[in-house]
């Protein structure tokens, strides 16, 4: 690669776009890759702060910046994304559906890890039609082929990222306590679960009421369960007090009890269990009722789309698992969950 003065560039093809800034008014490519430089381009470019441009006689063993992209967008694209145009040797990826997105956070970080190779991308978690999930690029504006053929050997053919529509469709709950049975108090858990579960398209199709009595809540799990409901979601009686009982009932009907207990803040009492066909219950503590963003929203995604979650999910996520109680919340834009 040579470097060269600006006003010894006219006739020279541009490798690459180059990008003009004012701030305020417009940061964006100024000359695409392809033009021309003419006579007219130089005191633009001396403005742009170019006095020297670069030039270069590619050969068989680099490749351009604009197709590096291009690679490294094929190693993490997968079906339901899809790829904006270049611009400025950079590519971004978008999601086409609503569903969950899964990072290979192990390989991503392989790949990240390569000099000159840049792959940055959004969190696990939901994501909606036309969202921006990942943006990719290398450094320089050559690159040789064989250390992306090297990096592809590493990684592999999977694709680093995945979005999984999501499948359930269907959720019951079994809301427990004397206090709410006996109509004590109103029974303000199941509008709040209803309005999450609503967001993302999933149907209540029961609804069962129980005293603090064990069998009683067995069969209303069970009962919603045979009534064709994909996921269930008990509501209260979570604590260790010796009248809440639902932790109890939801380790009889289950056949794989993840876990009951998080390192996540609010939701530390959360439990997630599995019917023997994986349909999902989960024992929700009372922080689900007055609090934005717990435990039950940062797997609530992952469980809608049938991505089976297991007992270190929970255990690698205690680092961020601290909401920190802003007054204007971000999740889950924040480290909470992270």
């Amino acid at each position: 690669m040579e470097k060269i003065r600006v006003e010894d560039a006219i006739g020279k093809v541009l490798l690459h776009d180059m990008t003009q800034i004012i701030p305020g008014i417009i940061k964006d490519a100024r000359f695409r890759k392809g033009h021309i430089i003419s006579a007219e381009d130089i005191e633009v470019l001396k403005y742009m702060g170019k006095e020297h441009i670069y030039v270069s006689e590619m050969n068989e063993n680099m490749m351009h910046e604009d197709d590096a992209a291009v690679f490294l967008c094929d190693m993490c694209i997968n079906d339901n994304m899809y790829a904006t145009e270049i611009k400025e040797g950079k590519v971004e990826l978008k999601s086409k559906v609503k569903g969950y997105l899964s990072i290979d956070r192990e390989r991503l970080y392989i790949a990240n890890s390569t000099d000159e190779i840049t792959i940055g991308t959004i969190k696990d978690g939901n994501v909606e039609p036309d969202e921006k999930i990942a943006g990719m690029r290398v450094i320089p504006l050559v690159i040789e082929k064989k250390k992306l053929a090297d990096l592809k050997k590493k990684v592999g053919n999977k694709p680093l990222l995945e979005i999984i529509p999501y499948k359930i469709k269907t959720f019951g709950i079994v809301v427990t306590g004397s206090e709410v049975y006996h109509k004590r108090i109103e029974d303000k858990f199941s509008p709040v679960l209803e309005a999450k579960l609503q967001k993302f398209g999933v149907k209540m199709i029961k609804k069962i009421y129980c005293d603090d009595d064990k069998e009683m809540i067995v069969n209303a799990i069970n009962e919603i369960k045979n009534d064709g409901a994909e996921l269930i979601c008990c509501s209260g009686g979570m604590s260790v007090d010796p009248d809440d009982l639902t932790p109890y009932a939801i380790k009889s009907c289950a056949s794989n009890v993840v876990t009951y207990g998080t390192p996540f803040f609010p939701g530390a009492m959360f439990m997630l269990s599995y019917f023997d066909d994986d349909t999902p219950i989960v024992g929700l503590p009372g922080c689900v009722m007055y609090s934005a963003n717990t435990v039950f929203d940062v797997f609530l995604p992952k469980l809608l789309a049938r991505v089976k979650v297991e007992k270190k999910d929970f255990a690698s996520l205690g680092y961020g698992g601290l909401c920190k109680g802003c007054k204007i919340c971000h999740f889950p834009n924040c480290t909470f969950g992270n």
